[in-house]
């Protein structure tokens, strides 16, 4: 069995109350306060909401695993997901109501091509320090260590040729069955490849609200089946805007002396993404939306969380870097501010 990750630390009253519970020290769970923090990139939020997810992966260190389904962590949890879904919905054009009124292959394809503001992986390939680019991939490793998983909780929620696609990508993420090919096994290689920690889990801790909202929508997603729409817009946006950013991720590697094994995570997927836009985009996409008209909205509601989380994301790096401050909540890196 994988290893699980120690819980971090506290960061306000919501993880306070929910760690104290996991832990023993509450025998009930309040419900969360809905005006604790920011649902959108709170730092306090997000890490309660990750740590009631990734009761669902891989659990934590010393924690009963009994928790994955304790009803006041349940209720915990779905406190804290409305809360997020409510304010990605104010914040979304597409309208569940407007059945039969989306084309979700045109839109997406507009998602996809149409800028939203500064490039990460371009600043990345031109003008990253290797503490940026480490950085970086410690950001990135909260999902990525865990690459395909959120969304594979889709897979028995389908059927027919919108199943068929979603299996042919994710093979391709976990490797196609091969040891060490699997996505998550190659980033772990390019994080030990620049002196990072590649354990499942190690810098959660380090981790700000809007990075690890990009995760917790993922999963938020993929473990409520109503949200299923959603969760095939998210993957189809996912594969759709990959290719441009990973080539620039290899050149950053390049150009700031990392070893072929270092790019290796990203090339695979300059190579294989190109053939999963088009799968995701015209039989995934197509194939769910053709069955099912009447969720064609909740598809472009998923892309277009992913974009907004995303943006937070890279407006929150960019910032500190060109400040030259750390975009880390704590000092572990060499230099870092």
């Amino acid at each position: 069995m994988s290893s699980s990750p120690r819980l971090p630390d506290a960061r306000g009253p919501l993880t306070e109350a929910l760690f104290d519970h996991l832990q023993g020290g509450s025998p009930r769970l309040p419900a969360p306060d809905p005006e604790a923090d920011d649902p959108l990139i709170g730092d306090d939020f997000h890490l309660a909401l990750h740590v009631a997810y990734d009761l669902a992966y891989r659990g934590f260190e010393g924690i009963d695993d009994g928790y994955e389904w304790d009803l006041d962590v349940l209720r915990f949890r779905r406190g804290l997901e409305d809360a997020f879904e409510t304010a990605l919905r104010a914040e979304s054009r597409a309208q569940p109501s407007e059945v039969g009124h989306v084309d979700a292959r045109a839109t997406l394809t507009r998602i996809a091509t149409e800028p939203v503001g500064p490039s990460l992986s371009t600043y990345v390939e031109e003008h990253a320090t290797r503490m940026q680019l480490e950085e970086f991939l410690i950001h990135r490793s909260a999902y990525q260590r865990k690459e395909a998983d959120p969304h594979t909780w889709g897979l028995p929620r389908l059927d027919g040729p919108a199943k068929a696609a979603f299996v042919e990508i994710q093979a391709d993420e976990y490797g196609e069955g091969r040891p060490g090919e699997a996505h998550a096994d190659l980033f772990a290689v390019t994080m030990s490849a620049f002196g990072l920690d590649p354990t499942y889990g190690a810098y959660v801790g380090a981790l700000p609200g809007s990075t690890l909202a990009t995760g917790n929508l993922i999963s938020l997603f993929g473990l409520q089946r109503r949200l299923l729409p959603c969760l095939i817009g998210h993957l189809a946006l996912f594969e759709m805007t990959s290719v441009g950013p990973m080539g620039r991720y290899v050149q950053a590697i390049r150009r700031l002396g990392g070893t072929g094994e270092a790019q290796r995570f990203y090339e695979v997927h300059v190579e294989a993404d190109v053939r999963h836009a088009e799968i995701a985009r015209d039989r995934l996409v197509g194939s769910y939306v053709d069955e099912h008209p009447e969720h064609a909205a909740e598809v472009v509601f998923g892309a277009e969380s992913l974009s907004a989380v995303e943006g937070r994301f890279t407006a929150h790096l960019l910032a500190t870097w060109t400040a030259d401050q750390s975009s880390l909540r704590e000092r572990i890196l060499a230099g870092a501010a």
